[in-house]
């Protein structure tokens, strides 16, 4: 709703069509959108998505800005698995028509297998936010060592998904990154100063109870 009253908008938040970070220059309002792009800092201290298949599981909107972002990093193809394969194809969509990455869908019905030529895979839902049991509806043994698993959810950081598939040889990332990237580039738009991103994550962590 507060895209009426902008002058501008960055790119991703242009396509993505959500704004979440204003800042000002030279008088014009200008927005961005930090989800995304706090995802992908956290994702760049494990791999590079540039060429990179991604299954990127929910459709809500953290799903769509870091599909938009992964994009735009030159991800080669970004698949979308949601409940409601209408809600996914319309990210699909976004992804083929503003940037160079191929995307698809698929419904997600029962327990979902991650594809072997896989390279990265996203939980973009709510599962797991509060709940340290709960876990996406996968088959654990398509967990498979090399494979990047990574989760938005930063409370606990610690989710199941993450500690099964570190049992099983993934390279994980947790949810606290993202948040800590989202304040880092938040406070760079507004201040143009750069926070100690190591403080900030010791204090949530400290905050969320995490080892």
């Amino acid at each position: 709703a507060v895209i009426e009253h902008l002058d501008e908008l960055a790119e991703s938040a242009r396509i993505i069509g959500a704004v979440n970070c204003v800042s000002i220059r030279d008088g014009r309002l200008i927005g961005g959108n930090t989800d995304g792009k706090g995802f992908l800092a956290s994702l760049k201290q494990v791999a590079d998505p540039s060429g990179k298949k991604v299954l990127l599981l929910g459709a809500g909107g953290a799903a769509r800005a870091i599909a938009v972002e992964l994009g735009l990093a030159s991800a080669a193809h970004i698949r979308v698995m949601n409940r409601d394969p209408k809600k996914a194809e319309t990210i699909a969509a976004l992804v083929q028509d503003n940037t160079s990455a191929k995307a698809d869908v698929q419904a997600w019905d029962g327990e979902a297998s991650v594809p072997e030529d896989v390279d990265i895979l996203i939980n973009a839902t709510s599962i797991g936010l509060g709940d340290a049991d709960a876990m996406p509806p996968l088959k654990g043994e398509t967990l498979r060592k090399g494979l990047i698993v990574a989760d938005v959810i930063p409370n606990p950081p610690r989710t199941r998904l993450l500690r099964e598939a570190e049992g099983r040889g993934c390279t994980v990332l947790d949810g606290l990154g993202m948040l800590v990237n989202q304040g880092v580039i938040g406070v760079e738009h507004w201040l143009g100063k750069t926070l100690d991103a190591g403080v900030m994550e010791q204090t949530l962590k400290d905050i969320f109870g995490a080892a």
